[in-house]
């Protein structure tokens, strides 16, 4: 709806959404042929709340000696890729990740 505004032309809301102008080009075609709608939302109302009585917390368990950070590495999922770039940005996926997504994401990374 925003492209559609006096506002800002199509390509300028393309950008800010970092979406391509055709992606956006097709929503709007989509919008002005009927095809699709923009959302309605229902007004605001009030949950149910049920008020039961009160009851007493369990006795406190002894505390437990804390271990020193970095001593427990979490576990890693199987599969993981961690990518370190030369500026110290540190990228980790999962080996089912898409390969296209992953090659949009090292190159925005990058600047390009």
């Amino acid at each position: 709806m925003e492209s559609l505004g006096p506002d800002l032309t199509p390509t300028e809301v393309a950008c800010k959404y970092a979406i391509t102008s055709g992606l956006l080009y097709t929503w709007r075609r989509q919008v002005l042929g009927g095809q699709m709608t923009h959302l309605v939302r229902s007004s605001p109302g009030f949950a149910q709340v049920e008020v039961v009585p009160h009851v007493e917390a369990p006795e406190p368990m002894p505390e437990q000696p804390i271990a020193p950070p970095g001593s427990l590495m979490p576990p890693r999922p199987q599969g993981l890729i961690e990518i370190v770039l030369s500026d110290g940005v540190t990228v980790r996926v999962d080996a089912g990740v898409n390969a296209h997504a992953l090659r949009r994401v090292l190159d925005a990374v990058a600047g390009r």
